[in-house]
């Protein structure tokens, strides 16, 4: 059996979401908590949820992956609990936590539902698990396992479904298509200061896009086209974001008549809102217009390689603790990301705030 210790519990950490209609806007208050958004912009943003019975699919997706991750851990012989807390809706990071300290943890290794380094994809979760520590008496110690955006069980779901993406578009236009790999735009000044010398956000998407591209080339015997763009920005105009947006990008393909489109959303683990609105519905209602044949290839999900990686990331980092030196799975031209980030990675752009599992 292969060991866990020093960890007794593993934790999901995820974003959140609404589940009811009328915990829309409510949900909407927490994620933009201090950011001073008007409330008719939260409404206007809410209504979103609406053409989804008012409710987000995340939560939906986290407890796929919980009773996914659970049975990997069986399956291979691994006993240990797993807890699941969100930053911004119910179940929280402080009733997580709360249950793991009655339940006696002491040590637990935590899994983001983020893949990629950013203030918001990884130090903000941080932050929160900081907030949800101190106000637990007794609480567990918590490990960050290292992000995973190279990770094979992230990578080669993304390959397979790009290439299932491809062969749905029709024979006629697929030669000629184009990748268009999409993922959440962040303030510009936000990626300047992702991991511990800047840039790391866009340049681990790059690499990401690079290594499926190369795949896709091995299995086709042709090299498609590829971008990265943006979805989901959500700040004022005048501070400069991460561009181009995907609606943009449609628009200017079609202008040099390309025929066809395959989206791959390599910034999202699962089918939550910015995949299920801002790509199944506004960017596909923006190719229909183009006229544009376009198709949408999966996230990660409970594909069994992700479940796996994690039971990987698992056992890497406990070998770590114990002071062992294990192989650490990655592919591409990037390395392994870091276990413990440094003082200033993923710096907060308000300000200087308790952070967990880093150096600072």
């Amino acid at each position: 059996m292969s060991s866990v210790d020093p960890y007794d519990a593993f934790l999901l950490v995820s974003f959140g979401g609404p589940e009811r209609p009328e915990d829309v806007v409510p949900f909407l208050r927490n994620v933009t908590a201090g950011r001073d958004i008007p409330e008719e912009r939260l409404v206007e943003v809410g209504a979103h949820y609406d053409l989804f019975g008012g409710r987000s699919p995340i939560n939906d997706h986290n407890r796929a992956l919980v009773a996914a991750i659970r049975e990997d851990l069986v399956t291979n012989g691994i006993d240990l609990p797993v807890y699941w807390g969100n930053r911004n809706w119910d179940p929280y990071l402080v009733d997580a936590l709360g249950k793991m300290t009655a339940d006696g943890v002491t040590r637990a290794a935590c899994l983001l539902t983020s893949a990629y380094s950013s203030y918001s994809g990884c130090r903000q979760y941080r932050e929160n698990l900081a907030d949800a520590i101190a106000q637990v008496p007794g609480a567990p110690r918590l490990d960050r396992l290292r992000a995973y955006f190279n990770h094979p069980g992230f990578v080669e779901p993304n390959v397979d479904a790009t290439l299932a993406a491809l062969a749905a578009l029709p024979d006629g236009v697929r030669r000629e298509a184009h990748l268009v790999f999409v993922t959440h735009s962040i303030p510009a000044a936000m990626n300047a200061a992702s991991g511990p010398v800047g840039d790391a956000y866009v340049h681990q998407h790059r690499s990401v896009m690079d290594e499926i591209s190369d795949r896709v080339r091995e299995e086709t015997g042709h090299r498609y086209p590829s971008a990265l763009v943006y979805c989901s920005r959500s700040g004022a105009p005048s501070v400069p974001w991460l561009e181009p947006d995907v609606n943009d990008h449609l628009r200017s393909l079609r202008s040099r008549e390309v025929p066809a489109v395959v989206l791959v959303p390599i910034g999202f683990v699962s089918d939550h809102m910015e995949v299920v609105y801002d790509l199944d519905t506004e960017a596909m209602a923006t190719a229909q217009q183009l006229g544009i044949a376009c198709e949408r290839a999966g996230t990660a999900g409970v594909d069994p390689r992700f479940v796996a990686m994690v039971r990987d990331l698992l056992l890497e980092r406990a070998a770590v603790e114990r002071g062992e030196e294990p192989h650490r799975a990655s592919v591409g031209a990037v390395p392994p990301a870091w276990d413990v980030c440094a003082a200033g990675c993923c710096a907060n752009p308000r300000g200087h705030r308790p952070a967990l599992c880093g150096s600072d």
